[in-house]
């Protein structure tokens, strides 16, 4: 199975376009509602945090790992990959970057997302590694995500929320723009109508899933082990009704949430008794 994991629901919107490019295989997810969000935590919490997620989709089957979490991307990737040496790890952070470098006309990228992903400086260190000449601009934007969980996708207020979260962004002359949280792909058109018309948006899932599918076309003795159908495993470390609205508004369809409960008690429970 492909895993995948996130800080909360949001990871879904990845699941929906790896659904999309890779039809067929099945699909784990880990969402870590109990804990979430992650932006808001430290480097050193949000690495823990990271590694237990992976060994819950390993244990579960789980042969390829996507971090959807850009948190977790930003300051977990590499101990992920220490941790893991056998297991390909795939990010949202390093393919958004390559597409924001390839459509980009004047070299001014912005980026909004939570506290943890922009003060990590993670999409500046990657951009100038390829093209030093581009400038990156973050914009942290931590009301966006329980505006989205409320489902006030349309709400004047949410307008204008964006509005000032990109007006420094704009200020700087950015001709392109990265969805740098899970949860901001819903708000495309908001965000879109605000950035304006010359602004590309770079959307992390559509650029991960496209790697993920890249690597198993060049990796088939991998592809052959992943396993086929439709019954998907969507585990949440907390189940509320909230959870159960926000996973089918980031699907497009109602979706059966699994708690994991004892499966994740030596994580979030470490007395818990099963």
């Amino acid at each position: 199975m492909i895993g995948v994991f996130d800080s909360g629901i949001g990871g879904l919107t990845i699941v929906r376009e790896l659904l999309r490019k890779l039809p067929g295989y099945r699909l784990i997810y880990f969402g870590d509602t109990a804990r979430t969000p992650y932006g808001t935590k430290s480097p050193e919490t949000i690495i823990s945090y990271a590694i237990q997620d992976t060994e819950f989709l390993l244990e579960h089957g789980a042969k390829i790992i996507v971090v959807a979490c850009h948190s977790a991307s930003s300051v977990a990737t590499e101990a992920l990959r220490e941790k893991f040496p056998e297991v390909p790890i795939f990010e949202v952070v390093t393919p958004s970057v390559k597409k924001a470098l390839s459509v980009t006309r004047k070299k001014i990228i912005g980026v909004i997302g939570t506290r943890a992903t922009i003060s990590s400086g993670v999409y500046q260190r990657k951009v100038a590694e390829l093209d030093p000449e581009v400038k990156v601009y973050g914009n942290a934007c931590p009301l966006l995500v329980p505006l989205v969980e409320e489902g006030w996708l349309k709400k004047p207020e949410t307008r204008r929320i964006v509005k000032k979260c990109l007006i420094p962004l704009k200020m700087r002359g950015i001709d392109t723009l990265v969805l740098g949280c899970t949860h901001y792909p819903v708000l495309k058109p908001v965000i879109q109508a605000k950035a304006g018309r010359r602004v590309t948006l770079v959307d992390p899932a559509e650029e991960v899933a496209e790697e993920v599918a890249s690597f198993l076309s060049q990796h088939p003795e991998l592809e052959r082990e992943l396993a086929r159908g439709e019954d998907h495993q969507i585990y949440v470390s907390d189940l509320t009704e909230a959870f159960e609205r926000v996973a089918r508004l980031f699907m497009g369809k109602k979706v059966k949430l699994l708690k994991a409960d004892c499966e994740m008690s030596h994580v979030i429970k470490p007395n818990a008794s099963c």
